[in-house]
């Protein structure tokens, strides 16, 4: 029961995260990219927080899945793709921490040049893409992972 209980947890924390980063990449993007430079810094300044605030909310029962998983599935059927949803997450985390959260704060603080900022959203949303997909490859590994081990 345990292990279902991180299974799930898991499964749900990867496509739930992939589901937020999908809706700020398309919802948000859209809106960011009609703005002129100026005023997407100061739309990014004023409402940073409610898409940071978001992230920790779905990473931290990710990871705790993710762990639990690992640890019950130890050497079961499936056990390596656990390790491959495991990995795609690490590669979300790694790519949120040393690109998103600079550019995030570079953006929030208007620190980066008005004629730079249509370059680095376009960097950011293209970057932000590969981040949605690795999560969803992390869900449906969790999913096939699940399968093996019923």
């Amino acid at each position: 029961m345990i292990q279902q209980t991180f299974n799930i947890l898991a499964i749900c924390g990867a496509a739930g995260f992939s589901g937020v980063m999908l809706c700020i990449g398309v919802t948000l993007g859209g809106y960011w990219r009609s703005l002129p430079p100026e005023e997407f810094l100061t739309w990014f300044a004023a409402n940073n927080h409610f898409v940071s605030n978001t992230i920790p909310l779905i990473v931290g029962p990710t990871l705790i899945g993710l762990g639990g998983s690992l640890w019950a599935g130890w050497g079961a059927p499936g056990f390596a793709l656990w390790v491959a949803s495991g990995l795609c997450m690490l590669v979300v985390l790694g790519l949120t921490f040393a690109y998103f959260v600079p550019t995030n704060a570079a953006f929030a603080s208007k620190s980066i040049e008005v004629a730079a900022t249509a370059a680095k959203l376009d960097q950011w949303l293209m970057l932000h893409k590969l981040r949605i997909g690795v999560a969803m490859i992390g869900a449906i590994l969790g999913c096939i992972a699940l399968k093996m081990s019923a």
